[in-house]
């Protein structure tokens, strides 16, 4: 009876392994207007939430009717957006100001005075084990972990050895993140706010996107055209599936990787085929520019923040032409990908 269990499981991942991937594409797009810089976007499936951050100002959208709901106000510079549920607030890391905006995910609406962090704040998130928000401060290359019930600062700065980019949790009390000039990941210990270990994640490089799997699996995505999947229990190389051109963000849904190439206008799907070995299944349209990506995984959507832009200007001096003009005025736009 035992091995006829086994064997039917063993049977079943395989199949799963095996199956086809699901067929995403562009299925809608948001109009948002306004200035055309942005970066990070982070979902918050459980209140139908996207926020995206848009120059000096982070936009909400109710992800239920595709609708702009709310406006935060003065994140001067933001680059990352973290949401604590449980808490029933929001934090954005303002890289302008050297600082972090708190506000309340029901109103909106800014609380209290901003935490101050290290220099120049990009990705953020919030640790639900330790109940903390950690910045990760990429010229002053360290992170700066504050008690997200309190505001108070916890540790001010622990060092990093290197620029940080995007980070992620493994719900265990651990995270991760990429070091972009040196081609690691580093693992934080949250409750005792220091770097427990890193690994070289070669050959990878300049990392920048990052996201993790629901079988704690990592994948970076690196500057010369490909992924990095790797096992951050083993500090090992997994895979290095290729994918396209100046990716900033990769978002994980429903067992796939998806890798927002702002360069080539495209998403690389990558996935696991057999055990142990992650390749990338499918290439998916989008528009150039939409570099950055967050998923909704109850949903299965995928959201990317773009721009439309006008014809490039003539090269001169011999230099190589541009492959896209400046942003249109009043274009900037959500992608939304989906089933």
């Amino acid at each position: 009876m035992k091995s006829t269990l086994l064997l039917a499981v063993a049977t079943a991942a395989a199949l799963t392994l095996n199956a086809a991937p699901p067929t995403y594409k562009v299925i809608s797009k948001i109009k948002v207007g306004g200035a055309g810089s942005w970066d990070y976007a982070y979902i918050d499936s459980t209140n139908h939430r996207l926020y995206v951050s848009h120059g000096n100002q982070t936009e909400v959208i109710d992800t239920s009717n595709d609708k702009v709901v709310g406006t935060i106000p003065d994140t001067n510079g933001v680059h990352g957006i973290a949401i604590a549920d449980d808490l029933g607030k929001g934090f954005t890391s303002d890289g302008r100001d050297n600082a972090v905006t708190v506000f309340d995910t029901k109103t909106n609406k800014v609380l209290g005075a901003k935490i101050k962090t290290g220099t120049n704040p990009d990705s953020i998130i919030y640790e639900p084990v330790s109940h903390r928000v950690f910045t990760f401060n990429g010229r002053s290359s360290d992170s700066t972990a504050i008690d997200a019930k309190t505001g108070d600062v916890i540790t001010a700065s622990i060092p990093l050895g290197g620029k940080p980019e995007f980070v992620q949790a493994d719900g265990k009390g651990h995270l991760y993140v990429n070091i972009e000039d040196k081609n690691e990941i580093v693992e934080i210990d949250a409750k005792n706010a220091l770097v427990s270990r890193r690994y070289s994640i070669a050959p990878c490089d300049s990392p920048s996107g990052l996201a993790i799997s629901t079988k704690l699996i990592l994948t970076s995505v690196c500057d010369n055209k490909m992924a990095i999947v790797s096992d951050p229990a083993a500090g090992k190389v997994l895979a290095q599936p290729a994918i396209g051109s100046n990716p900033d963000g990769v978002a994980f849904d429903d067992g796939y990787w998806f890798s927002a190439n702002g360069g080539s206008g495209n998403i690389s799907m990558i996935g696991e085929t057999s055990p142990g070995k992650y390749e990338t299944v499918a290439t998916i349209t989008t528009v150039p520019g939409a570099r950055t990506i967050a998923a909704d995984q109850k949903a299965h959507k995928l959201y990317l923040p773009a721009a439309e832009y006008g014809p490039p200007a003539p090269p001169k001096d011999g230099k190589k032409a541009a492959t896209k003009g400046p942003v249109l005025p009043d274009s900037f736009q959500i992608i939304v990908v989906g089933r």
